[in-house]
């Protein structure tokens, strides 16, 4: 790992995304609650605020960090669900990895709970969107490279 002992404690922030991309009918299914595995976007919501919190034991060298909030959003659309994870804590290092971890995670978790009826789901745009705090200051995607 990185020391980053003597790095200040600084506000961070960090806001990930990915797509889920699938059928309009398989959409309209998770819209209706009609999937066998029950709420896809509760479950997946969940599922990516506990991968959040775990990202030190799942990405090898990460830093385990305290955070102070997690929150995924998923905004289902016509043909894809848009996932948008974000990350806040008081800290040494960046908190990149467990806001990339919880897109990536609900993204899955959305997959698996919709295999059965569409086998040709499509994880994609698994992205950083932007960060602030500590010592390079903010990044914001420039919304070009975003989608």
């Amino acid at each position: 790992m990185v020391d980053v002992g003597d790095k200040p404690v600084t506000a961070r922030i960090a806001v990930a995304g990915a797509v889920v991309v699938m059928r309009p009918a398989t959409l309209r299914l998770i819209a209706k609650g009609s999937m066998p595995k029950g709420d896809v976007l509760a479950v997946a919501r969940l599922a990516g605020i506990m991968a959040a919190k775990r990202t030190a034991e799942l990405i090898p060298l990460c830093h385990p960090l305290q955070l102070s909030h997690v929150d995924v959003q998923l905004t289902p659309r016509s043909t894809r669900v848009d996932i948008e994870a974000s990350v806040r804590l008081e800290g040494r290092t960046g908190a990149e990895m467990e806001a990339l971890t919880a897109a990536s995670v609900a993204a899955l978790t959305i997959y698996d709970m919709c295999k059965a009826v569409d086998r040709d789901i499509e994880i994609t745009a698994v992205r950083l969107l932007r960060k602030e705090g500590g010592k390079s200051g903010r990044y914001v995607r420039r919304s070009a490279r975003s989608s």
